[in-house]
């Protein structure tokens, strides 16, 4: 069974990259997956959405995300945008179940990089993906002291969602 994830961020926040990522953990778990954008003439700061499908069986469809199975949310203030799913992930230090302060952990580690945290904390949630093939699509994705950085978001995010 197909499933569909949007990812809703600002531009800059990674929400592109986030769905590269997560595509990519989920292909080394041996999933078919497609990972594309959806923006327009786009600046820093503006709403910007990425989308991913999983599935086991070959995917043909290429038609646009209408309504996702999961939505991960980077900031808190898009959810005020019309997120068609009945499980929200966001990025908030709000109390509540799908929520997680993905900001308080990068700003730690790499304050630029929520995006990796707040992916780490939807694998772990929803058990998808492993936290070894997401470190694996890191290895493949980052390089350098980014690599260092996305690794270090990753491990705190699961040993902090795992208390």
């Amino acid at each position: 069974m197909m499933i569909e994830i949007s990812i809703h961020g600002r531009g800059g926040q990674g929400a592109v990259r986030s769905a590269q990522l997560l595509a990519e953990a989920a292909f080394i778990e041996g999933y078919e997956v497609q990972s594309f954008p959806m923006f327009g003439v786009e600046r820093r700061g503006a709403p910007v959405q990425a989308f991913v499908r999983i599935d086991r069986q070959k995917i043909l469809t290429r038609a646009q995300v209408k309504k996702a199975d999961y939505a991960i949310v980077l900031d808190s203030t898009l959810l005020s945008d019309n997120i068609n799913s009945k499980n929200i992930f966001v990025n908030t230090a709000k109390a509540g179940k799908n929520n997680f302060d993905a900001t308080s952990i990068a700003l730690k580690i790499f304050p630029q990089a929520v995006n990796t945290a707040m992916i780490a904390f939807f694998a772990l949630s929803t058990g998808l993906i492993t936290k070894d093939s997401l470190v694996k699509a890191a290895r493949k994705l980052f390089s350098g002291d980014s690599l260092e950085k996305n690794l270090l978001l990753v491990e705190e995010a699961f040993r902090t969602t795992k208390k």
